[in-house]
């Protein structure tokens, strides 16, 4: 029960403590107060001449009261005879960025950035490309270069910038040709000069086709589908021949080659050349 006392007595006052410093506190603040009854007496029994060169340097108690509280106010004071000064604008530099306005100019210098990485993407996709590799007008050569590849590789010639075959066609085979292919216009200038060139794609599921040197046939390895030396189906489960490429020849006897536009190859039974398997097939038998 003591304790108890004991510590009421002693929160009572610290609380008295804490409103007595409070009010001094807020006294202090505002300015605003009572001169005490001697300070008074003391006042008026001052006595202050007009002609005393020192009674300017003597303030009474109010006037140091008034000024304190304008002090503390914020109020503003005569200012005197003196010329005003000229503004002076500060300098931004010293001024600086506040932090605000630097990440507001972060996150839209971030946006602009990235709006401008995205269009330059955009445009490059959608620029034309130069006319080079698969997918353009390719120039393989002289045809008689190319005549002298293609016995060289023992029939068949790989251009691998323009992923097709070029190899030999018969000359007693282009009217066979002219009535056979439909797409004959596309492809003329190259046959007639000896050529043809092929898409080196299965019609089938797309596998790339290899040749077969001892057959002298093309045969794919993943079902079979066999075609022979110029593109025409003998066997497997292909739905046509081999598809090619249109063909010109320029006047510098130069073969050009459109790899951006694929012809289908001609249908199932087109034979012009009438080849068949010179050896034993890569791949299986044919089945015709």
């Amino acid at each position: 029960m003591t304790i108890l006392i004991i510590g009421v007595a002693v929160l009572a006052a610290v609380a008295l403590f804490v409103v007595a410093a409070s009010l001094r506190n807020r006294d202090s603040a505002s300015a605003i107060g009572q001169l005490s009854g001697e300070t008074v007496k003391r006042d008026r029994a001052v006595t202050i001449t007009p002609d005393d060169a020192e009674a300017e340097l003597v303030p009474t108690g109010k006037a140091v009261e008034a000024a304190a509280r304008a002090e503390r106010s914020g109020a503003l004071v005569a200012a005197g005879s003196t010329a005003p000064v000229a503004y002076v604008p500060p300098d931004p530099e010293t001024i600086g960025v506040a932090r605000r306005q630097f990440l507001n100019r972060g996150i839209v210098a971030t946006f602009g950035l990235g709006l401008t990485s995205f269009g330059a993407a955009c445009i490059a996709f959608l620029w034309p490309q130069g006319a080079s590799g698969f997918g353009s007008v390719i120039n393989v050569g002289r045809v008689s270069d190319i005549q002298a590849s293609i016995k060289a590789g023992g029939g068949f010639f790989y251009v691998p910038e323009g992923r097709m075959w070029v190899t030999e066609y018969p000359s007693d085979a282009i009217e066979k040709a002219v009535t056979g292919y439909g797409f004959f216009p596309q492809v003329e200038s190259g046959l007639r000069a000896g050529v043809v060139a092929l898409y080196q794609t299965c019609p089938h599921l797309g596998c790339r086709v290899p040749e077969c040197g001892t057959s002298q046939w093309f045969e794919c390895p993943c079902h079979g589908s066999q075609y022979n030396r110029v593109g025409e189906k003998k066997g497997g489960p292909a739905p046509r021949g081999m598809d090619r490429f249109p063909m010109t020849v320029n006047a510098a006897n130069e073969l050009e080659v459109d790899t951006g536009t694929v012809i289908q190859g001609p249908p199932i039974g087109t034979n012009t050349t009438g080849q068949e398997a010179e050896g034993p097939n890569c791949i299986g038998a044919s089945s015709h």
